[in-house]
């Protein structure tokens, strides 16, 4: 172990060294990739000191999928960050949501090891709004399609009876063509066909809401 590890767990930060070399392994292939072991090897301490800090393996898993989480909310606020911006407030308000399902869907493509760790060890929703799993502005993947269907209430553009349990209809749809995509018969698509499904698909869910 370099003296820089040293220093670095010494200050309480060991259990997020490991949360780092897990989302790495995950990256690299998917959540069968986080074995305690190599994660102990990649930061060079032993399975005791990990033990300390995880309970077992669903327990570290269950981290590096909020941490992973948390890389899919920063590449829906990357997408909604290069949006042009518009005086209306209508078109805004849908272009934000459109961003978040294309921020989803092309995490899922580039990264699908992580993607596919994303949604492991989940108990139920309260991941959804956990802290751990938020983007760099402090909101989860959840809560920033939350956010954009609220806009589309506040622009007038979606009936307020109708925002009730929209989050469910159009992260069911988006994540669908997603496991399609990386895991499914979809597997075969080119890249034009890929983008021409996805853009499909988000104006299907924009209309449908």
């Amino acid at each position: 172990m370099t003296e820089q590890k040293r220093s670095t767990y010494r200050h309480g930060d060991l259990r997020r060294a490991l949360v780092a070399a897990g989302t790495e392994l995950a990256r690299e292939g998917g959540p069968s990739a986080v074995v305690l072991r190599e994660v102990t090897r990649r930061t060079g301490v032993t399975p005791n000191a990990a033990y300390r800090h995880f309970a077992d393996k669903r327990a570290l898993l269950h981290a590096v999928s909020m941490a992973a989480q948390a890389e899919l909310a920063r590449s829906i606020e990357d997408e909604q960050a290069g949006l042009q911006p518009t005086d209306d407030d209508g078109a805004a308000a849908r272009a934000r949501l459109r961003a978040v399902g294309a921020g989803y869907l092309r995490f899922a493509q580039s990264q699908p090891g992580l993607f596919r760790t994303a949604f492991a060890e989940h108990a139920d929703l309260r991941d959804a709004g956990s802290a751990d799993s938020a983007g760099a502005s402090g909101l989860t993947p959840f809560q920033l399609l939350s956010a954009a269907l609220d806009g589309l209430v506040e622009a007038g553009v979606l009936p307020k009876e109708r925002r009730l349990g929209a989050e469910f209809l159009a992260w069911s749809s988006v994540h669908g063509l997603a496991m399609l995509v990386i895991d499914g018969p979809l597997r075969g698509l080119d890249l034009e066909q890929r983008t021409f499904a996805a853009q499909r698909l988000l104006e299907m869910v924009e209309k449908g809401l």
